[in-house]
């Protein structure tokens, strides 16, 4: 993970090696924290296994928090999943 932006509240973080599937998923779960304004991502060319996600929040805390939110949440969840599938 790479992170660029001189703001703290509003930061795009790259993503390599990932495309579609962790990108939604993690835009859903940033998405659910109220502090957060707008997140979203795109992944730069097809050929290209990387994605740009961007997270800004209303100011009162760093994006990095959210994003580190959502990527436990999300690791949560995919857990849950594999508990209730086995």
């Amino acid at each position: 993970v790479q992170a660029d932006g001189t703001d703290g509240n509003c930061v795009t973080f790259v993503l390599h090696d990932e495309d579609h599937t962790l990108g939604n998923s993690l835009r859903y779960m940033v998405m659910k924290n109220p502090d957060v304004e707008f997140c979203g991502y795109c992944i730069t060319h097809p050929s290209e296994s990387k994605i740009n996600f961007r997270i800004q929040t209303r100011g009162t805390l760093p994006a990095v928090e959210p994003f580190r939110k959502g990527l436990n949440d999300l690791v949560g969840v995919c857990q849950h999943v594999l508990s209730t599938f086995e």
